[in-house]
């Protein structure tokens, strides 16, 4: 009996035999791997081969892309020589984050087949060496194998056909539906059964591992006949053209289906809403009209204090028109607006609202008109050619300046959203182009909704002073927070364009001023020199180069601020880190307002170091598409946007987009409520 034992410790000491159909076993503490067959015999000059792993739990390999880091396994054959073997199948993998990187694995036991093409028929003896990477959340191991295996012959199924029939009923399929890829990263899949009640989660595994940023999150939202998945492309300038890979759907029972999709370029469609267009359009119409008291429209109340005061006048019918035609040019502006802005997201173009204040060009232009309406109201020159063309025209020269103050207000004053006006404006954005256009012009209206009721309202108009020389004092006095507009212009000039920005603007500024000089003289000559003058100023604005990507803290007021980064915010939050995102543009006076008042103070600024809170800016003076993406995944079209993510992986929340230094510490400290 003494003897036995030590034969028995020989025996479980001994390498695990092979099955048949089935090579040597390579083990580690990690994982059991071998080289299997599933027939027993060679079909003519090919055979079913599979490299088999038997993974330890939380040990991993990696898919075909292995996401940001890894290697797939690799195989070569040594025996029969003249051999060659196709490519690995793979099932669909896990999508793996970890200190903000984004990997795809395969778990558990995972059978990688191939096809294997011999040089002759009857082959029984087949030789090949591996090597693949084997990591768990904190370590990786390269790992090399040299397998034998032999063909038994006989019956042609083997003992491991079951695992081929289960690899291959888990390996993606063709994918029935349509697929669509927008610029900006948006991927939609239509089809019939692609609904709310048929899908609850999706995810897609690229092929090309830089394709899309791998560690984040793909939003799933829903369209007429499909649903989308809000991806974000790797490299923000170049817009995705294509995307192939494999697209994983569950359903509400928790059973998927991996489909193999290659989606073609496209815009994605509107995305499904389940509240009633009249709350949209609503919604638009306090938001237009709480725009208002924003600090947005503190450019333009020169011209809004002017346009009010010309109402006090007797005439009753010519103030109720001059209200009505600078609400209709309130309104006209924002159907441009809007409707250049639908025109451009349906192209592809990742912009949002505010997208016009991103152009070097149009600030140069609004900043020239500024300066012009200044001249004028300071006196330097009366625009009085209307009285020229006759005196229908002349009659209807107070309904062209309050079409052309309704106008401008709305362009200037709209770079910032309101409260009320976010979920609007995502609403108008992913709307039938119809119901978008009414929400646009919902905002008009609600923009010009109080001048409206002034002029409509014979008791409030009473209030108003009389007419008289008191207004042209107003009006010259009203010149200097024109200027100052003006000013604010060429800063946001000198931001968006350096320098030679702020020289072009500069120069045409001086050709625009010296053209009103001109205009003085009734000459034919001096007003031919003034066109010319115009002229060379209009020629300045291609000369003006747009400053590369904007850095750390271009416009803002907060030096503890680091630059957005999706890649840097998914580390942080991976690790449980609290944050505070800020995004912001020089443009928007809002959000200039909210960083002096809410996040500058040296208290709050304590409370940020206290609480260990990394603060994240993210700059939009300049078009961005990673911030455009960001804006949309949280239901916004334009800035300000204050995003807090509390510690320990608790879910975030939005802020007002009016901060008050208490309601900052309050989201701090954990105890703020909306």
């Amino acid at each position: 009996m003494h003897r036995l034992i030590p034969l028995f410790a020989l025996w479980l000491l001994a390498p695990t035999p092979a099955h048949a159909a089935e090579s040597n076993l390579v083990v580690s503490s990690r994982a059991t791997v071998s080289l299997v067959s599933a027939t027993n015999e060679a079909a003519g000059t090919s055979v079913k081969l599979g490299l088999l792993f038997r993974l330890k739990p939380d040990w991993h390999i990696y898919w075909s892309d292995p996401g940001d880091a890894g290697e797939p396994p690799s195989i070569a054959i040594t025996t029969p020589k003249g051999a060659t073997s196709g490519p690995f199948a793979y099932p669909a993998p896990h999508w793996l984050v970890a200190s903000g990187v984004g990997d795809y694995t395969e778990t558990g036991t995972a059978l990688l087949p191939f096809t294997l093409h011999l040089p002759q028929a009857s082959v029984t003896n087949i030789a090949a060496t591996a090597n693949w990477l084997v990591c768990n959340p904190k370590i990786c191991v390269p790992e090399h194998g040299t397998f034998n295996l032999t063909l038994p012959g006989g019956a042609s199924a083997s003992p491991q056909a079951p695992l081929f029939a289960q690899a291959a009923a888990e390996m993606p399929r063709v994918s029935p539906f349509h697929a669509i890829i927008a610029p900006d990263g948006i991927l939609a899949i239509t089809g019939s059964g692609l609904d709310r009640a048929a899908v609850k989660t999706a995810h897609v595994y690229p092929d090309d591992p830089a394709a899309i940023v791998n560690a984040a999150p793909q939003t799933l939202g829903f369209v007429k006949g499909g649903f989308t998945l809000a991806l974000h492309p790797a490299d923000a300038k170049k817009p995705l053209k294509s995307l192939a890979g494999v697209l994983e759907i569950t359903d509400p029972s928790g059973q998927t289906q991996a489909l193999r999709i290659a989606a073609q370029p496209g815009a994605a469609p509107a995305p499904l809403t389940s509240t009633p267009w009249y709350v949209w359009i609503g919604g638009a119409l306090l938001g237009g009209l709480i725009l208002n008291l924003m600090p947005c429209v503190f450019p333009v109340l020169a011209i809004k204090a002017l346009a009010v005061a010309r109402l006090g006048h007797d005439d009753r019918a010519r103030a109720r028109a001059e209200s009505l035609a600078y609400t209709a040019g309130a309104i006209l502006a924002m159907l441009a607006l809007g409707g250049v802005l639908l025109a451009l997201r349906a192209a592809g173009s990742a912009v949002g609202w505010g997208f016009q204040f991103q152009s070097p060009a149009f600030i140069a232009i609004m900043a020239w008109l500024i300066f012009t309406v200044g001249l004028n109201f300071a006196g330097a020159f009366e625009i009085s050619g209307l009285e020229n063309l006759g005196a229908g025209l002349a009659a209807r020269g107070g309904l062209l300046g309050s079409f052309a103050t309704g106008l401008l207000a709305v362009v200037v004053a709209t770079p910032c959203t309101a409260p009320f006006m976010g979920g609007a404006l995502a609403a108008a954005l992913a709307a039938p182009l119809i119901l978008g256009l009414s929400i646009f012009a919902a905002l008009g209206l609600g923009i010009a909704l109080p001048f409206l009721l002034i002029a409509l309202s014979p008791g409030i108009a009473r209030l108003l002073p009389r007419p008289g020389a008191w207004m042209d004092v107003l009006r010259q006095f009203l010149a200097f927070p024109m200027f100052a507009t003006a000013i604010w212009l060429l800063w946001v000039m000198a931001l968006e364009a350096g320098a030679g920005g702020v020289l072009i603007v500069g120069a045409g500024a001086v050709l625009i001023g010296f053209a009103v000089w001109l205009l003085r003289f009734r000459r034919l000559v001096a007003r031919g020199l003034a066109i010319v003058a115009l002229i060379a100023a209009a020629l300045l604005l291609p000369r003006i180069i747009p400053a590369g990507a904007t850095g750390k803290g271009a416009n803002t007021t907060l030096p503890s601020a680091v630059a957005f980064s999706p890649k840097t915010l998914a580390v942080l939050r991976a690790a449980g880190k609290p944050v505070f995102i800020d995004m912001t543009a020089a443009w928007c006076i809002t959000c200039q307002v909210n960083e002096r008042v809410a996040l500058a103070p040296a208290r709050v600024q304590a409370a940020f170091r206290a609480h260990h809170v990394t603060l994240m800016t993210g700059d939009w003076t300049r078009r961005d598409p990673a911030i455009t993406r960001y804006l949309a995944a949280h239901g916004r079209d334009g800035v300000p946007l204050y995003v807090f993510y509390p510690p320990d992986h608790a879910p975030p929340e939005i802020l007002p987009q009016i901060l008050t230094p208490s309601i900052v510490t309050s989201a701090l400290a954990g105890s703020w409520t909306k």
